[in-house]
């Protein structure tokens, strides 16, 4: 991890769960790290949780990456106050309890579509911009879900997933469009997407923790141990997917 010492990553959804382990083990690899949510008390208490050496490192944002604008202005706060980010982890993403066929779904169908589509396009585009023109080393995350390689049936005992293997089936799609639109560009910039089973986090709304709860499930460390190990890898070598599940996940 040397060669990324004290380079710039912005990491979404940062305030809890994968984003906040990821968050803190790219500062323990001497990462600065921007890390933004919408929760900003919720980042400030992961930053005076850091040991006290690394609470320098990590910068929190307020930030909702479902809206362009708020997107535009910290990617360009980014690139005049700290230099541009050198990583970028799409790690945002939401539920919403609903079906597909509910009345009145619309606005609960679009916050997911917003949130975990649109907020990757628009970070994705609005980082590789930049990190392209300065034509250095660079590397951008997606934080995906097995959701995207199977619609999984647990229509008995669990409410509907609805649209939300569909983003995730988007998040597959797109990371492999980017890899090729990088290429079309002859970049410098990686991308990875990683694909966890059942992790440990407050995704699944409440209503469901019950049927969830006895679920072998992965813990948002081991997400981030994933991260690291995509940056590890040499600069000619390109991990364009890595799927973790847990032992004794039947799917």
């Amino acid at each position: 991890m040397e060669r990324w010492h004290n380079k710039l990553a912005i990491v979404t959804g940062a305030s809890g769960g994968i984003g906040a382990a990821c968050a803190r083990a790219l500062v323990g690899a001497g990462l600065r790290v921007v890390g933004l949510a919408r929760r900003e008390a919720k980042l400030k208490e992961l930053q005076d949780n850091l040991p006290e050496r690394q609470k320098s490192l990590f910068i929190p944002r307020k930030c909702d990456v479902s809206k362009e604008d708020e997107i535009m202005e910290i990617f360009e706060w980014t690139e005049k106050q700290l230099g541009g980010a050198d990583v970028l982890l799409n790690n945002a993403g939401i539920t919403r309890e609903t079906e597909l066929v509910a009345p009145g779904n619309t606005e609960k169908i679009r916050q997911v579509i917003d949130t975990n589509v649109m907020g990757v396009l628009w970070c994705t585009r609005e980082a590789f911009q930049r990190m392209h023109k300065r034509g250095n080393e660079a590397h951008i995350l997606i934080i995906n879900s097995i959701a995207g390689q199977q619609v999984l049936n647990f229509i008995d005992v669990l409410p509907s997933f609805n649209i939300y293997p569909a983003t995730k089936f988007a998040i597959t799609a797109m990371t492999e469009t980017y890899r090729q639109e990088f290429q079309l560009y002859k970049s410098k910039v990686r991308v990875t997407g990683i694909c966890p089973g059942a992790v440990n986090t407050n995704i699944f709304p409440e209503e469901i923790h019950f049927y969830v709860k006895n679920m072998p499930r992965l813990e948002p460390e081991n997400i981030a141990d994933a991260v690291l190990f995509a940056l590890r890898s040499p600069p000619n070598v390109q991990i364009h997917d890595i799927t973790l599940k847990p032992m004794g996940e039947m799917f």
